[in-house]
């Protein structure tokens, strides 16, 4: 049966506010979100009516604050439907959203406020307090700071949402803002010095949407699965903004851990992510084929070989071929199992945020996991190109999106124009004439090349090794590589100016125990992390990864780092990237120890 669409168009809804107001009106009936709760332990249902209900009752205890259209307000919360409501209540007011990272360090949380103005927060529970405690001054400064839960020991200038809240409020509020007005302002969490405020307006935002919405289909029916943190531009937009434009429903993950149980729970149609899941999937599924009999893992790979070869044939990139005739039998003897842990019903998930590996996306995509690789920054609110079902390269993150300009400008750097581009960073004029030049074209920092109208990716400008003898290497694709190997949970490659290259790793404690063990070393031993029998080792399985990378390009060195690199241990980004200066600090006798006496 041929599904019909419900996108409410940009020109009856050209703000955020006027989005979700008309998606209540047309879909009043219809679910908006499916939610978890811990009470009844069971998934529950909520309506497109009762959201708009919900959002009026927050508004109504909004108006009570003596806020003014533009100022800032914040929001620390996981994703759930409180997100949604929090956030639409404020946009109806012209308020100016702040979302910030659940898990980020205090002192970030406290400049953020700071630098943004903050005059209303919203936080969530007790384990938030705890760590909140050590800006609490700041706090204590705030026009008002409101707990979502109930909090055991709170002092008087924290309210619980649920004295705040009236017990129902009146009409849902939409003022009368204009498109280019400031929406939100996103903190993006850079891996060298302080985050800068990324100033997004509504038309950036929902301009993004349609285009997005040009090229890919969702219908009212589609589930997607929300599991990337909302205060995550990419999570935001695509899994959030776009389902209300496109009538879809959102279903909230519990977690992480969980997050293979919900897929099963859930069957979603469409979900976002980033490469770390698949590489985490990826990397169970090789370790038990390592366990399974031959010919399991025979007809593992063949599945995923005339899966590939069927993919590529329907992309219309090769001829058909008898062995496809193999497909129906290969499907549903292993395809169709994998797939099935992921829900059964995916019609496609985007991966964006940083690269997918090749080779991961190959295997997902031959057993019939349609994996497309996308490509943004939070300065584009956040989609620049996208591969899509027609038209999926997956070495590539894919063509520009309708309305999207981009070009290769000097040193390879891409560069790109379009009505997403930001209004700039707030409060820091320098840094928006840095990255946005006088003809309006942002200056993404990425190396790039552009074939068949799909962009490449080909490095960072200033993620580049450069070692003693000047040969130049890409940390990012390297470290790619290694942890294909699930053993090698993190990885970074180092050696700028150095005679050769060297890495800190971070190992995956199941198979640690196993490898040590079978060197006859005790895993509970510290110094075994120091093993020279355990670096051999682990030397030779990275030089197994390693085999399609120039000479130059070989590890000589290791160290193994006793815990991994955490949110919390201010050592990666939330969006789990490498935070490299941070990591040479925390490590620096390590370091120094790899390179001894050369």
């Amino acid at each position: 049966m041929h599904k019909s669409t419900d996108i409410i168009p940009l020109k009856q809804a050209p703000t955020l506010a006027a989005a979700f107001r008309e998606r209540v009106r047309r879909s009043a009936g219809r679910t908006a979100c499916v939610q978890f709760d811990a009470a009844s332990q069971d998934w529950v249902e909520t309506s497109w009516g009762e959201m708009g209900r919900q959002v009026a009752r927050w508004q109504a205890a909004l108006l009570q604050e003596d806020l003014n259209p533009g100022d800032r307000v914040a929001l620390m919360v996981r994703n759930c439907k409180e997100w949604m409501i929090f956030d639409q209540a404020a946009l109806g007011l012209g308020l100016v959203v702040v979302p910030i990272y659940t898990n980020d360090r205090p002192a970030n949380i406290g400049y953020i406020l700071r630098d943004a103005g903050v005059r209303l927060f919203l936080f969530e529970n007790d384990d938030q307090w705890q760590e909140l405690q050590q800006i609490g001054e700041q706090l204590a400064g705030l026009h008002r700071v409101i707990a979502l839960k109930p909090l055991k020991a709170a002092p008087p200038y924290v309210v619980s949402a649920a004295d705040w809240l009236p017990e129902k409020g009146g009409e849902l509020t939409v003022r009368e803002t204009q498109p280019d007005e400031l929406a939100t302002i996103v903190y993006t969490s850079g891996t060298t010095g302080q985050p800068k405020g990324v100033m997004l307006s509504h038309h950036n935002i929902l301009w993004n949407v349609h285009a997005a919405l040009k090229v890919y289909r969702v219908y009212p029916e589609d589930r997607f699965l929300s599991f990337l943190p909302l205060s995550h531009t990419f999570e935001r937009t695509i899994g959030y903004y776009l389902p209300m434009v496109a009538g879809s429903s959102i279903a909230y993950a519990r977690s992480i851990p969980q997050l293979a149980q919900d897929l099963s729970t859930i069957r979603p149609t469409l979900m976002i992510s980033v490469p770390r899941i698949f590489e985490r999937i990826y990397g169970k599924i090789m370790a038990k084929l390592e366990t399974d009999p031959p010919i399991v893992r025979e007809l593992f790979n063949l599945a995923a070989s005339i899966g590939w070869r069927r993919f590529e044939y329907r992309q219309k990139r090769a001829s058909w071929s008898p062995a496809l005739l193999l497909w129906p039998l290969l499907d549903r003897l292993v395809a169709r199992k994998i797939r099935a842990r992921m829900g059964g019903r995916l019609r496609f998930t985007v991966s964006g945020g940083a690269a997918l590996s090749p080779e991961i996306a190959r295997l997902f995509i031959g057993l019939g996991i349609p994996v497309q690789q996308g490509y943004g920054l939070t300065e584009t609110s956040p989609v620049i190109a996208g591969n899509t079902l027609d038209d999926n390269i997956p070495a590539s993150v894919g063509a520009p999106l309708p309305g999207i300009e981009v070009k290769i400008g000097d040193n390879d750097e891409l560069l790109t124009r379009s009505p997403s581009v930001m209004l700039g960073y707030w409060n820091n004029e320098q840094a928006t004439r840095e990255v946005i030049d006088d003809d309006g074209w942002l200056h993404t920092g990425d190396k790039a090349r552009i074939e068949h109208g799909h962009i490449f990716i080909t490095g960072r400008l200033k993620e580049i090794i450069v070692l003693a003898n000047g040969e130049k290497v890409s940390p990012g694709d390297m470290e790619m590589a290694i942890a294909l190997d699930g053993l090698f949970e993190q990885v970074m490659v180092l050696g700028e100016g150095k005679p050769y290259l060297a890495a800190l790793v971070v190992l995956e404690t199941a198979q640690y125990r196993l490898l040590v063990e079978s060197l006859n070393l005790s895993p509970d031993d510290e110094a075994t992390l120091r093993n020279k029998s355990l670096h051999q080792a682990l030397l030779k399985r990275i030089q197994n990864q390693l085999g399609c990378f120039p000479g130059y390009a070989q590890i000589r060195r290791l160290a193994v780092t006793p815990e991994p690199w955490t949110v919390d241990n201010g050592l990666i980004t939330p969006t789990l990237k490498l935070k490299r200066n941070c990591i040479l600090d925390a490590y620096g006798p390590l370091v120094e120890e790899l390179y001894r006496g050369h």
